[in-house]
């Protein structure tokens, strides 16, 4: 069964930076596309990053270039997204999906259950 598994979210200070992971485990190809998605309350969920696994380019939200980086370790099996420069804004429940395409939300199958971001100003 494919599971999904975030962390690293917290509380940080206008201007800081944090880490966020997602272990991944039980999805069948070698193959495919990994992002994060946010969702503030009163707003929909967006797209952040997605990377594909087998090495490209990465997709990022106009919101996040040059602030957020996304990565992964294939001997792990598992997402990062390093957050630098935090503003107010990227407060949000933060997730990992799997299976979809680029940063199109309704293409994604898998999700987990997200972390929590939250800058202060």
């Amino acid at each position: 069964q494919v599971q999904l598994v975030e962390s690293g979210g917290g509380s940080v200070q206008t201007g800081g930076s944090l880490r966020l992971s997602c272990a991944a485990s039980g999805y069948p190809s070698e193959r495919y596309y990994m992002a994060w998605f946010r969702q503030a309350p009163g707003k929909e969920r967006e797209g952040v990053a997605a990377i594909w696994t087998a090495g490209g380019t990465p997709h990022y939200a106009d919101s996040v270039k040059g602030r957020f980086t996304i990565s992964q370790d294939n001997a792990k099996n598992t997402l990062y997204l390093q957050m630098n420069s935090l503003q107010p804004e990227d407060t949000a429940l933060y997730s990992c999906a799997l299976g979809g395409y680029g940063l199109a939300r309704q293409s994604y199958n898998y999700w987990g259950q997200g972390t929590q971001v939250t800058v202060s100003s």
